[in-house]
């Protein structure tokens, strides 16, 4: 694809978000929340991918803004010394993208962007459904996503296990870190799929860019609904379980509209941010992965 190719695509790419509205069409079905039905269906694949009440991965992804202007570079450019712009985003196992927050500034950490994040604002605000799953005979009513390092030890959040002692320790770190690469595999396959998102964003409006890569997000997700079948490496139709038999539990009647005020929100926001929970689901993880598959090592 040679330079003046790109520079149409890009023309013709931008007029089809303006006058056919990819966006406006598409956007509430394939940038949809996940509604009960989904999270349960999160639900059962992360119990098969042996992380019981996780929801999927989360991590950001860097677009470099070639021609940023020169009154914002300091709040874009990072460590490399080239502006970009920030998307962190959540994926699940098969490659579907959740709750995508674009636009932060590239100096921004994946820390500083939580607090921006969708998916967090739901839980805060009573939107989310309600949970309720075991874990080594412990009762959980917060999901969670799998990370790296950099987040905080949030209830919320489960990361690896950087120096693992022991073999459960070990065998609970290599499980996280295989599953967790999806989101990583998310990003590389959207770049691929969409040159326009793995090369330097060649506008001057944030605001387009950001419309730009809603789009390829749309269409990213559409492609991965067509081929999901193909693809996944678990029998869907295990989800087809009686009611009676689940260990994880969405509450479909829990009302998406809950009143929410000040106490409930930090009472709530406490719970999320809660290390002793942490600490405790990670320990029941690493002795269920161990009590499940300690004397098999295959997983994938």
């Amino acid at each position: 694809m040679d330079e003046r190719f790109d520079q149409i695509f890009d023309q013709q790419f931008e007029n089809l978000l303006i006058h056919h509205g990819i966006i406006n069409i598409f956007g509430d079905e394939y940038l949809r929340r996940p509604t009960p039905e989904d999270i349960q269906r999160l639900l059962d694949i992360g119990e098969i991918r042996r992380f019981s009440g996780m929801l999927g991965s989360i991590d950001c992804m860097h677009w470099e803004w070639k021609n940023c202007p020169t009154a914002w570079k300091g709040q874009y450019t990072r460590g490399s010394g080239k502006p970009t712009i920030v998307l962190e985003a959540v994926a699940s196992q098969d490659l579907w993208i959740w709750h995508a927050f674009f636009g932060p500034p590239g100096t921004l950490n994946d820390i500083n962007i939580l607090d921006r994040l969708p998916v967090f604002d739901d839980i805060l605000q009573g939107r989310a459904p309600k949970v309720k799953y075991n874990v080594n005979r412990h009762e959980y009513h917060l999901a969670y996503y799998l990370t790296d390092g950099i987040y905080p030890k949030w209830a919320t959040f489960v990361q690896s296990i950087p120096l693992p002692q022991g073999p459960k320790a070990s065998l609970f770190a290599t499980h996280q870190e295989v599953v967790r690469k999806v989101v990583e595999r998310v990003f590389g396959v959207l770049q691929a799929r969409f040159a326009i998102v793995k090369n330097p964003a060649l506008l001057w409006d944030k605001i387009k860019i950001g419309k730009i890569m809603r789009a390829c997000i749309i269409l990213h997700n559409m492609i991965v609904e067509d081929e999901r079948d193909g693809y996944t490496q678990f029998d869907v139709s295990v989800f087809a379980q009686p009611e009676s038999s689940r260990i994880l539990e969405v509450d479909f009647t829990y009302s998406t509209y809950m009143h929410s005020n000040l106490g409930n929100m930090m009472s709530i926001r406490n719970r999320v941010r809660d290390r002793t929970i942490h600490q405790q689901l990670k320990a029941d993880l690493v002795e269920h992965i161990w009590q499940k598959f300690g004397t098999n090592q295959d997983f994938d």
